[in-house]
Parts: C-alpha cells; structure tokens; sequence
C-alpha cells in the first residue's frame, strides 16, 4: 500500500471539478498499450488480474473504493508481475466523468452491489447516469459486460439496458448469457455463492452516427 499503490494509481484531482478529456487512460501505461479497459468494483482484483495477464498488450484500469479488495490486488500485482493495471481506490464516477469520448473499448461491472430493497435502486451502478458515462467513454463497437447473480439485479439490469438506443445486447438465446464465456473467469465468489446461477450480461456500443 505504500510503496506499489503510490506508482500505479490513477491521478485525480478531486479539487478540480471534472470534464471529459481531463485524462489519458493510454498515458498511463508505460510501455504503450494498443487499448484500454475499465472495470468498475474490482473486489479482491481476481478478474482484473486476469484479464490482465492474459492481455499483455491492454492497459486496464480498476476501481475500486474498499481497502481490502485494493490490497488484494495489489497482491496479485506484485506476484505476479503485472505491469499493465492502474488503481483508483474510490468511486468508479470520478474517473468515468474525466475521460475523453470514446476512450475505452471494454468495461467490466462484476457482481455490483444489487441493492435489492426498491428504495435502495437509485443506487445501483446500472442506471441511465452512469450508463450514460459508460456509453460515452466506450469506443464505437466497444462493450460493456455486466455480470450478476442476483435475480432483482438481473432484471434490473435488462430492463435498463432495454431502454438504451446506444447498446445492443449480444445474445441470440439464452446460452449466449447463461453460460460463462471462456474469457470470462471464475472468481472464487462465484465458485463458492454461484452454484451456476450467474447470468452474463454482454452488450456492444453501437457506432456514434456520423
């Protein structure tokens, strides 16, 4: 935390009020990466580690605002050699509402809070604010993956995403997003509380009209 963190963390500014362009996600990476990822809540870093050791030559950034899930990430980091991840250690919309248009060509919400009490839906990550940040920052044909077991969040989230013009939900049936696909791994959460009940959400941003 002290001396890992500090090298790989994401600058914001939080006295600065934010604007889109505020930050190059590709500057961060050192060497240069051909294109940048988000995830939004990385819990313990399991699926961000992942991703990022399988692809080398992207440059992903985590979210995350709980101690303990940084931490453990910065674990996998330093065990295993990881040179490609920045961290922000807050709110996931403070880095959303600085990046340029079309900056990022993929974004990972895995397992969010469901919030399932209906007063408390206001506060799921999956609503039109948010999913307007993430339409805009995602590049033409980019997606968006959302992936939930609990059955409110899983409606919750189809419906949302029913009422956007700028994604399409890439499935053809429910294999298409009852079934992990292979470049989706399996968190230890979803092995232990899951029992196969997952749903796997996959949506592309559709191309931006000229």
């Amino acid at each position: 935390m002290d001396d890992l963190l500090p090298r790989i963390s994401v600058p914001v500014d939080l006295e600065k009020e934010a604007a889109p362009g505020d930050m190059d996600p590709k500057a961060m990476f050192e060497p240069s990466v051909s294109a940048c990822w988000l995830e939004i809540g990385f819990g313990k870093g399991e699926h961000l580690a992942w991703q990022a050791d399988h692809n080398p030559g992207v440059g992903l950034i985590g979210c995350e605002p709980y101690l303990n899930g940084v931490a453990g990430l910065l674990t996998y980091i330093e065990e295993e050699g990881i040179n490609n991840i920045r961290v922000y250690g807050d709110d996931a919309r403070h880095v959303l509402s600085r990046l340029p248009d079309a900056s990022i060509d993929r974004v990972f919400l895995i397992h969010p809070d469901p919030w399932p009490k209906r007063r408390h839906a206001r506060r799921r990550f999956v609503n039109p604010p948010n999913l307007d940040q993430i339409a805009r920052v995602l590049s033409d044909d980019g997606e968006f993956r959302v992936g939930t077991d609990h059955p409110i969040y899983r409606e919750w989230t189809a419906i949302q995403m029913s009422l956007r013009s700028d994604f399409e939900w890439r499935a053809d049936n429910p294999e298409d997003w009852l079934k992990r696909p292979e470049d989706w791994p399996e968190t230890r959460y979803e092995a232990k509380a899951l029992e196969g009940r997952a749903t796997y959400f996959r949506y592309r941003r559709l191309p931006r009209s000229s």
